[in-house]
């Protein structure tokens, strides 16, 4: 039975935790292996994520500044802990290191060790490690960096004056990058009035440029401006006089969807304010827009940060929610009712616009009359972490199919929809805000 405590009383303090060594295939970014015991008197804060995530390509972003802000006191490492087959594939790892920007070292870990070690049940999940070696914090999903800049204002001068602080260099090395004229491209289109054998316009994501080609492959003009775009769409001869630009550029990093007249290489912001989307926020603001198609009489968008499709009509600048809750998972349903996972590609095809859900390896189709009322499902499944491949098709109906009534297996909710954050303790005894609807993973093998 344990002990009263009482009223008013402080409650008794937790066991510190040492943090457990880091363990993994190998290293990037650094010249050899990093320890936790080299590491000691440093702060060090582990990122738990793996580069198929756009969660974990959220939290990259917010985690610069406070790398910046605390650089001599603060030692950032990447645990990359795969969830699918080809995300454990070293060369694949290590283009997605150089490609997202990661400017820290990173544990290649594709048997999921350190993960197990941390206790780690979401992408991504971060750790914070003291100069003494203890962790202090631990935090699910995506939207924390403010809460661990606070928790380093308020330790940093703590462990400077006991003298266990050793600031010091940054571990990092940079990978060795070859100039290419491209760098990562993402997507391509076909110059109007080419033809055959005619110029490409390609998103140049490594370059955060848009890149025309000529017919031989060589660079005619470059277009910047942007930041990692990933998708590109003509629009209809008619509909681009009418509005003045050409190509719709889905500008993923800086969350907006842009129009480019090819012209003069003009670019004019048509949905997006640069500023990522959050619960509470309108249709003003996207959140990592990863592909665009034209498809019935509008632009469809691939809105991966929300697991969502969005609209947008070029010719009044009305952008809507087509389908998707935000909510990660796969659900079928009426297109409104439907769960997503990471919607990363438009495909139109006839009467259909396929589109695949990455964080849950499936595909997607919704019907050409636009959202359906109530649309049929048939999935053909199998566990993400086995790697079959899902796939899902849409037609209109007039009843749902028996999948509507069936939620994921592995998913409880995203933090996506959450409508509240709560204050709770972690298992290391700091109390820190988290999303108490984080979603664990598979673990099948």
């Amino acid at each position: 039975m344990s002990p009263t405590v009482p009223p008013g009383a402080p409650a008794p303090r937790r066991q510190p935790v040492r943090a457990p060594e880091l363990a993994g295939r190998g290293w990037l970014n650094t010249d050899g292996p990093l320890s936790m015991a080299g590491l000691r008197g440093r702060f060090v804060l582990l990122d738990f994520w793996t580069f198929c995530c756009v969660n974990c390509l959220h939290v990259l972003d917010e985690l610069r500044p406070v790398e910046a802000e605390y650089a001599e006191e603060l030692v950032v490492v990447g645990v990359h802990s795969p969830k699918f087959v080809h995300e454990a594939d070293p060369v694949a790892l290590a283009a997605a290191v150089e490609r997202y920007g990661v400017h820290h070292p990173v544990l290649d870990d594709p048997e999921l060790v350190t993960w197990q070690a941390y206790t780690a049940r979401a992408w991504p999940t971060l750790v914070l490690v003291d100069p003494e070696g203890y962790v202090v914090a631990q935090y699910a999903g995506e939207g924390h960096a403010h809460a661990i800049a606070a928790l380093l204002a308020e330790l940093v001068p703590v462990h400077r004056e006991r003298g266990t602080l050793q600031p010091g260099d940054s571990p990092y090395v940079p990978p060795v990058v070859e100039p290419t004229d491209l760098r990562f491209p993402a997507s391509a289109v076909p110059l109007p009035g080419s033809g055959e054998g005619g110029g490409v316009l390609v998103a140049d994501a490594g370059h955060d440029e848009v890149v025309e080609l000529s017919a031989d492959g060589d660079v005619v003009r470059r277009i910047g401006g942007f930041k990692e775009p990933n998708g590109l769409c003509l629009l209809p001869a008619d509909v681009a006089v009418a509005v003045g630009y050409d190509v719709v550029v889905a500008d993923t990093v800086g969350h907006r969807v842009a129009g480019l007249r090819l012209e003069d290489g003009s670019v004019r912001t048509l949905a997006g304010d640069g500023t990522q989307w959050m619960p509470g926020d309108d249709t003003s603001r996207l959140s990592s827009p990863w592909d665009v198609a034209w498809w019935g009489d509008r632009v469809w968008i691939a809105m991966a940060g929300t697991h969502q499709l969005w609209t947008l009509d070029p010719l009044t600048g009305a952008v809507e929610v087509a389908g998707g809750t935000t909510n990660e998972g796969l659900l079928d349903g009426p297109l409104e009712q439907a769960w997503f996972a990471q919607t990363s590609r438009l495909a139109p095809a006839g009467d259909r616009l396929w589109l695949p859900s990455s964080a849950r390896a499936s595909s997607t189709s919704a019907s050409a009359t636009g959202p359906p009322t109530r649309p049929s499902c048939s999935t053909r499944s199998g566990s993400p972490r086995c790697r079959t491949a899902r796939w899902r098709s849409a037609t209109p109906t007039t009843a749902p199919c028996a999948a509507t009534t069936r939620r994921p297996a592995t998913c409880r909710r995203s933090r996506r929809a959450c409508p509240s954050r709560r204050r709770r303790t972690s298992r290391w005894g700091r109390t820190t805000s988290r999303c108490s609807w984080s979603w664990s993973p598979p673990r099948t093998g």
